[in-house]
């Protein structure tokens, strides 16, 4: 009997049926490992950092951007013509109101005040000669002419007229005189000297000997834009508007000032009103010339609602933020904010004081999401009980 040999193809047959129930076999597997990994997942909390909305006194500013000027500047300049015999400061030196600067050969003004007091020395003498002759006139009675007694009057009065005009020619030389000591006008620092020792001076030129910036106090120019024009206005109404001069980043407090005034024109150019703020400066922390960052208290918020302004977030429906919800889970609020300062945002709708607000790590955060929390360390938010 002849044995039966199984075709090729029977054997390929039984290989693809293995083949196919070991691959459905893993699919199932797999597809189940993977749904439970997806579960556990979405199960695990998402680590934030919270914090908590407060209630307290919001300070609403104007930030900008300003020059510190010195109070008052003045170039002081010779009112005589001569040469310089002396320079009585030091550059950079705190001078005060009435200190020399500077002394000009004074000798020919001193020559010409002399010259005036003799010249009234001498009139003065004629003025006694002529007294005594129309006393005489008047004696000899009706033996003197009336020529002679008018005569002799009218010459007293010439006389007394020069010697008024002598004392005129004194003072004006005793000024001159004065002139040669050059004296500060104001308290201040002084810069720079123009001139040297041995040079001559004149009074037409416009170059000065040196000037002198009066720091204390101090003053700030800065702009705002008119739209804040009615809330400077009344702010200008306390009487006490504080002004805060920063460096120019913003990082670091220079002084505190006040507004002194508002400029009495907007600029039609820019949209903005230049401020005038006044610093009393004893420090010295600003100096002419440096540009500072300004912020100007305009009003205060009281009672209102504060929280991070990291916790704000931009959408395609506007500004939102996440509230830990009940079970420590995410909840989506959209909310309207005001002005911010020193890292907080006044808050206007949306959540209210004693609510917690995700305010790091809100990019792994959907609506839903468990929380693990983390207290920031500038709030008082704790987590929330399920």
């Amino acid at each position: 009997m002849t044995k039966r040999r199984i075709p090729a193809w029977a054997y390929m047959i039984a290989a693809l049926a293995v083949i196919g129930g070991a691959y459905i076999g893993w699919s199932r597997y797999a597809s189940r490992d993977h749904a439970t990994t997806k579960a556990g997942a979405q199960a695990s909390p998402v680590p934030v950092t919270v914090a908590a909305v407060t209630q307290a006194d919001f300070p609403v500013y104007l930030t900008s951007l300003g020059t510190v000027q010195g109070f008052n500047t003045v170039t002081v300049r010779t009112r005589v013509d001569g040469q310089i015999d002396q320079i009585a400061f030091k550059e950079g030196q705190t001078v005060k109101q009435g200190d020399l600067i500077a002394q000009i050969d004074p000798r020919p003004f001193q020559a010409a005040l002399d010259q005036a007091k003799a010249k009234k020395a001498q009139d003065e003498a004629s003025l006694a000669n002529a007294r005594r002759d129309l006393q005489r006139s008047t004696n000899l009675g009706e033996f003197a002419t009336k020529q002679t007694v008018d005569t002799q009057t009218a010459t007293v009065e010439q006389l007394t007229a020069q010697i008024a005009a002598d004392d005129a020619a004194i003072a004006n030389a005793q000024t001159q005189l004065d002139y040669t000591s050059i004296r500060a006008p104001i308290s201040g620092v002084t810069g720079i000297r123009q001139v040297d020792v041995g040079n001559i001076v004149n009074a037409s030129t416009q170059t000065g000997i040196v000037t002198i910036a009066q720091i204390e106090p101090i003053a700030v120019i800065f702009t705002a834009p008119e739209q804040d024009l009615p809330a400077i206005a009344d702010a200008l109404k306390q009487h006490d508007t504080r002004v805060t001069a920063l460096t120019s980043d913003g990082r670091q407090v220079l002084s505190q000032g006040t507004l002194a005034l508002m400029n009495n024109q907007v600029d039609t150019t820019s949209g903005t009103i230049r401020l005038k703020a006044v610093f009393d400066n004893k420090d010295h922390a600003l100096w002419p010339g440096l540009s500072v960052s300004t912020r100007l208290l305009v009003n205060t918020v009281k009672n209102a609602a504060v929280m991070p302004e990291d916790a704000v977030q931009h959408g395609s429906g506007g500004l939102y933020v996440f509230v830990v919800g009940d079970g420590n889970k995410a909840e989506l609020r959209k909310v309207t904010v005001g002005a911010s300062t020193d890292g907080k945002v006044l808050v206007q709708s949306g959540v209210k004081p004693g609510e917690q607000v995700v305010v790091g790590g809100q990019y792994r955060v959907q609506p839903g999401s468990p929380l693990a929390i983390n207290v920031a360390s500038s709030g008082q938010a704790v987590p929330r009980a399920d």
